[in-house]
């Protein structure tokens, strides 16, 4: 058991003679545990150097060990789901030495990819895929001929998803050849671990019992009824002391619960299952933070770690930020908001914590509902209470909001019910990279009819933001970024604001940036280098056309400015105003680039798309010296602002 986080590289002779799943099969059974313990210590280390997911790849290390001891990896596919649970198997792949640039610009990624190792077998970060992932490599195998074996290692939180559900279902009618590993630290199922069930799984996979098991279904498939009643005496007899009745129902072998930290085990079970023809199913029973007592104790709170400063105590490093989070901003504003309206119901898909939800969870309980990782479902949830003259608040990522695309259009927008989604997340947000970043939510939103769509700019204008999308009469969303904003104070006192109706925030001349959320402070710097004017636009949909109409009669340069991709974004709404009532300014429109942005500190990487003042000051430099007729500026006093720069 670990007290506290390694501060320097620890002593790992055996780990140090691994560098790939090769020279890990060279070792015996016997040497497997001191690796298991040594590997544990380094991730330890890792992890406290770099900052990152923390809790669920201690609770995987034996299991991560065994699945590389028997399958011959990468030709064999493991397929991790969400991938916070992957960094000892990183470890174990040949990636050993870059582990603590992890999350970093140019280092390793938080979650498993592709383009990263060929030992990733498919890239992740949300949750739910694995099954459906490695069904399609398991149907692929038994086409193309190659004596491929598949497994996917999913947790019990994502299986909660209908996702998973789907890919079970599909994966017995196909009876494909492939394991599923359940990865259970919670549930409520788990009861029967210990010796009895270790000795059921090594009973149950067993060659004997599954040449007698479809020996006799064949025997007894020719007497009437006799089939029928063998099945059901074996489902009661195993269900006493087994809970996998409902993956047996579904057509999937069950064995387990067994222990997922005792190696003896795993590797005999494993060993046993992944010959067996046809789907299977592994259950097994792990610690979230397994050996280090402060995880243990505290799962939820050691998810994820920041980096360990260099203290003599070796604390973890808790900053305190001067200004409260957005996140931080909705928590207080929907209790506020619940005091004042019993109709207020609070949503969220497993994001409690992460969306500051827990205050309103204790003390609102009735009407606060965390529907685990099932985004569809807490979508058409809201649908369902505001049918009823309820008013259900949906607190969600963006980029997990795109995963209930269909459920916004059609159960609620088309419908036009009284459904506010706070949208957390939005843009960048630094070392979770791709897949957790939220770069389309203004162009996936801004099309649907009936929707309201603000962008903030600081933390007072999130809060009436808020309370104007909930008084709202329709669906209405309100999108604010990861961490803390410029600082305003924040007016406890709720007010709606004016629907469509953005602000002027700086006069100037021939150029006006208008803005869209909270790269507004951004805009204002360049605009003092420039003189040009700047709008902070609040809303997307729908836009303030009057204010685009002034600022396009009396600038020559119009420029949009949003954390969201540039393609179909807020720029183009503004685009499609001005083609549409015929004005011939130019136009130009700054936000995230048509790519996927990679890892790394949100600063760096609004630097790498040009958001930051620099940037916007050097896009607005190159189009001003671009365009053919300078005269139209009135004078060169803009252009003599730009070269400031150049």
């Amino acid at each position: 058991m670990f007290d506290q986080i390694p501060s320097t590289i620890p002593n790992t002779p055996l780990l140090d003679k691994i560098e790939t799943p090769k020279e890990l099969r060279e070792l015996s059974e016997q040497q497997l545990p001191e690796l298991a313990h040594q590997l544990r210590e380094y991730l330890l280390y890792c992890v406290g150097q770099s900052g990152g997911h923390f809790g669920a790849g201690l609770g995987v290390i034996e299991l991560t060990i065994a699945l590389h001891y028997l399958y011959n990896t990468p030709e064999d596919r493991l397929v991790w789901d969400v991938g916070h649970q992957a960094y000892p198997h990183k470890i174990l792949t040949g990636r050993r030495h870059q582990m603590t640039s992890m999350r970093q610009k140019g280092g390793l990624t938080a979650f498993p990819s592709r383009e990263e190792s060929p030992f990733d077998a498919f890239g992740v970060g949300h949750s739910s895929t694995s099954i459906s992932a490695a069904l399609g490599m398991a149907l692929a195998a038994k086409q193309q001929g190659p004596k491929r074996k598949v497994a996917a290692i999913i947790g019990d939180g994502a299986l909660t998803a209908g996702m998973a559900f789907e890919a079970l279902n599909h994966a017995a009618h196909t009876k494909a050849d492939m394991l599923v590993i359940l990865n259970d630290n919670d549930m409520s199922i788990s009861r029967n671990v210990g010796g009895l069930s270790n000795y059921l799984a090594k009973i149950l996979t067993s060659k004997v019992y599954h040449n007698v098991r479809e020996g006799g279904k064949k025997v007894l498939s020719n007497l009437p009824g006799a089939l029928e009643i063998v099945r059901r005496t074996e489902e009661h007899m195993k269900g006493m002391v087994v809970p996998g009745t409902l993956f047996e129902e579904m057509g999937f072998n069950y064995i387990g619960p067994i222990d997922g930290h005792d190696l003896d085990i795993l590797v005999q079970t494993i060993g046993k299952m992944m010959v067996l023809p046809g789907p299977q199913f592994l259950h097994i029973i792990t610690k979230k933070g397994k050996d280090f007592k402060p995880a243990e104790e505290d799962p939820v709170g050691y998810h994820a770690i920041n980096k360990l400063e260099p203290k003599p105590t070796l604390e973890l490093a808790k900053p305190k930020p001067v200004t409260p989070k957005y996140s931080n901003i909705f928590g207080d504003w929907i209790c506020d908001m619940a005091l004042d309206d019993e109709r207020l119901i609070g949503i969220t898909p497993a994001m409690e914590e992460g969306s500051d939800l827990t205050r309103f969870a204790k003390e609102f309980p009735e009407r606060y509902h965390d529907v685990a990782i099932a985004e569809q479902h807490a979508v058409t949830l809201a649908a369902g209470l505001a049918c009823e003259g309820l008013k259900p608040v949906v607190a969600i990522y963006s980029t997990f909001l795109q995963r209930a695309y269909d459920q916004l259009i059609h159960d609620v927008a088309l419908q036009n019910l009284d459904v506010l989604f706070a949208i957390d997340r939005a843009g960048l947000v630094g070392q979770d990279g791709p897949t957790h970043a939220g770069s389309f939510d203004l162009t996936y939103l801004r099309c649907i009819p009936n929707l309201l769509v603000m962008t903030p700019a600081d933390e007072n204008e999130t809060r009436q933001m808020l309370y104007t999308g909930y008084i709202y009469s329709g669906p209405a969303a309100v999108r604010y970024p990861r961490g803390t904003g410029p600082g305003i104070p924040v007016k406890q006192d709720m007010c709606a604001l004016a629907l469509g109706k953005g602000e002027l925030r700086r006069e100037g001349k021939h150029v006006a940036i208008l803005c869209f959320g909270t790269l507004l402070g951004q805009a204002l710097i360049a605009a003092d280098e420039l003189n040009a004017s700047v709008a902070n636009m609040r809303f997307v949909k729908p836009l303030d056309e009057e204010l685009i109409l002034d600022l396009a009669r009396s600038h020559d340069l119009l420029v949009t400015l949003e954390e969201n991709t540039v393609l179909g974004g807020a720029g183009s709404a503004v685009n499609e105003f001005i083609a549409a009532k015929g004005l011939n300014n130019s136009l130009l429109n700054l936000g995230l680039p048509d790519r996927f942005i990679e890892h790394g500190k949100p600063n760096e990487l609004l630097q790498e798309c040009g958001l930051d003042n620099q940037g916007i000051l050097k896009a607005i430099q190159e189009r001003l010296f671009s365009d053919k007729d300078n005269n139209t500026l009135e004078g060169q006093s803009a252009v003599r602002s730009a070269k400031k720069i150049s």
